[in-house]
């Protein structure tokens, strides 16, 4: 049994018509330009609640401390809604930071991407015989900024663990040559990163025969 828990947002009747901020009708959430301001300047929005940004407890918390900073300390660091680390905790995690890969396309072109994947088996999956070539990884990069990686995704056990460790890189701007460059801890689900070498593009197989 499945069971899918939305959150609403209760905007409607909090006195926001009041002052002239604007909601979208058709979900109740707040429009923000890049510093979370609405559309009155002295009304700010944070977290769940604003429209087209991600539901994330961390994000929010970032952003809160970001626009705090802005306001009353000097600051004029933005909060990046892009390079966000965030996993599935399915029994088969999924693991995600940076642009999916529709909408990297969308925004760099598909002629401006390299995108970098392969099947992967865990070594723990070996004993019990589990099937190999069920996990999955995948890297997104932009060939006009140096092969900069603007996604990474990846599915397998402890998904989580292994994105938020690459998150930092990719908020460092890793890029591919570093990646090939990095040794791997052998044997890990994170290691196949470093060794990406067949590109979707290619049609090459990406089955794999051992972990």
């Amino acid at each position: 049994v499945l069971i899918a828990i939305g959150r609403d947002a209760c905007t409607r009747n909090i006195g926001l018509q009041t002052i002239g901020v604007k909601i979208n009708e058709k979900n109740g959430k707040v429009p923000v330009n890049d510093e979370e301001q609405t559309n009155v300047p002295y009304v700010y929005a944070i977290g769940d609640i604003l429209d087209g940004k991600l539901e994330l407890t961390p994000v929010a918390i970032q952003a809160g401390r970001l626009l705090a900073q802005r306001l009353y300390g000097g600051s004029s660091r933005k909060c990046d809604y892009i390079n966000v680390p965030t996993t599935v905790f399915t029994p088969l995690e999924y693991g995600s930071c940076g642009f999916p890969e529709e909408r990297a396309i969308d925004e760099y072109g598909k002629q401006n991407l390299e995108v970098y994947h392969s099947l992967f088996w865990p070594l723990e999956w070996t004993v019990p015989g589990r099937d190999n070539n069920t996990c999955y990884a995948k890297i997104i990069c932009n060939k006009q900024d140096n092969n900069r990686v603007i996604g990474l995704h990846v599915l397998g056990p402890n998904a989580g663990e292994v994105t938020q460790g690459f998150a930092a890189a990719i908020k460092c701007g890793l890029t591919k040559e570093l990646l090939d460059e990095t040794i791997g801890i052998h044997p890990t689900c994170a290691e196949v990163f470093t060794t990406l070498d067949i590109t979707k593009s290619s049609g090459q197989d990406i089955t794999q025969k051992g972990c």
